[in-house]
């Protein structure tokens, strides 16, 4: 599942041509940044998490991703809704691919490592207008979760 996600990311990645603006890739930072400012305050490493993610998704260089960042920075402060950027990716992506890129979502909530209200509330209704379920979507949130836990354990278990 994450795999087809992916090769459709890739696929983005591959073309040199301009980002113009119904690039499904400016509705997915476009996004990300509207999580990121859900709960009042983008941290640096919410913004470090966004630019890992979405550069292992689509395979950019430096320049490339300043771009499209650039790009969806842009996007985001002309839009008045979450509409505009989920319409454009329910075109582009698979039942699959958006339930995945929920679990994006919750990575970049999870990255400061706290989760608020505002934020949850973000991502439902992201969620909601990408058709993925109420179920999906919390079941990405206890991966990403459990994952982020694991890490934190591993990582205090080697330093003792």
């Amino acid at each position: 599942m994450l795999e087809r996600f992916r090769a459709f990311l890739e696929s983005l990645a591959g073309s040199t041509e301009p980002i113009e603006t119904g690039d499904p890739r400016i509705a997915v930072i476009a996004l990300c940044l509207q999580v990121m400012e859900a709960d009042g305050a983008v941290l640096a490493v919410e913004r470090r998490k966004m630019r890992e993610i979405i550069e292992e998704q689509y395979k950019l260089d430096d320049q490339g991703l300043d771009a499209l960042i650039q790009a969806g920075e842009t996007a985001e402060s002309e839009a008045i809704d979450f509409f505009k950027f989920t319409s454009e990716i329910k075109r582009h992506l698979s039942g699959e691919q958006r339930i995945e890129l929920v679990g994006m979502l919750w990575e970049i909530v999870y990255a400061d490592g706290i989760r608020n209200e505002m934020e949850d509330h973000v991502i439902w209704r992201i969620a909601d207008l990408l058709g993925v379920s109420g179920r999906d979507r919390i079941l990405k949130r206890q991966e990403v979760a459990a994952r982020i836990d694991a890490k934190e354990e591993n990582d205090t278990q080697q330093e003792d």
